[in-house]
Parts: C-alpha cells; sequence; structure tokens
C-alpha cells in the first residue's frame, strides 16, 4: 500500500470524520461502491458538496463500514452547510437512491445515517 496522496490548500483547514454501517447484503454493498465511481455518480451532488464549502470528501470502506472524511475551511459551520446542502439540486433524491444500500429509509437524512467521529489520537 502506497497511501493517498492529499491536496494542500490555502489557509488552515479542518477534518470532520463519520461512519456508516452499509446494509450487509453483498449485492447492495457492490452496487453502492458503483454509485459512487466516477463513471456513475451524480455530478449534481458532487457540485453541491464543493457549493457548501467541502474542499475535500473521501470515504473508505472495509467490510460494510464506511468511514467519510472531509476536509473544509477553518470557519466552516457543519450544520449550516449540511442543512443548506439538503436543499441544492438532486441531494434529496441522492439520499433517498443510497438509502436503499444503506439500509435506511429513504426519507432518513445524512445526518440520520451518518454518525460524526471522535478523534481519541493524534500525531503531528
Amino acid at each position: 500500500m502506497e497511501g493517498y496522496l492529499q491536496k494542500q490548500h490555502q489557509g488552515p483547514t479542518k477534518r470532520f470524520v463519520q461512519t456508516l454501517t452499509l446494509s450487509s447484503d453483498e449485492e447492495a454493498r457492490r452496487e453502492y461502491i458503483k454509485w459512487h465511481s466516477p463513471e456513475y455518480n451524480w455530478k449534481e451532488v458532487r457540485d453541491g458538496i464543493r457549493e457548501v464549502g467541502i474542499l475535500e470528501m473521501e470515504i473508505y470502506i472495509l467490510g460494510n463500514t464506511l468511514v467519510m472524511i472531509v476536509d473544509a475551511p477553518a470557519d466552516f459551520r457543519w450544520d449550516e452547510a449540511m442543512a443548506r446542502l439538503a436543499t441544492l439540486p438532486r441531494q434529496a433524491e441522492w439520499e433517498a437512491f443510497v438509502s436503499q444500500f444503506q439500509g435506511y429509509s429513504a426519507q432518513a437524512t445524512s445526518d440520520e445515517k451518518w454518525q460524526m467521529m471522535e478523534r481519541m489520537f493524534y500525531l503531528y
């Protein structure tokens, strides 16, 4: 494993880390991965993520456990940004669509599905 290069940003940033447990159904897992690939993910969703101020977003998977890492400017306000993101084109449709692979109801919000993680260690 060679690791993943990180983009350097102008000015200070902060990081948010969330986790979600996917459905244990293997086909649902494969579909979820497919719909997050460059060929299948929705441009409007990517555009909305950028529009609310998110600089970088990564999702890692191990079995049916997902970890999402979000980097944003130091003045980024998570709750305000997520409330705004939910109103942008196709965001609600995306949440409803991917909920079938996540094992949640189509009405579940992103905040109901993704749980914020607490940092317990760091080394700089």
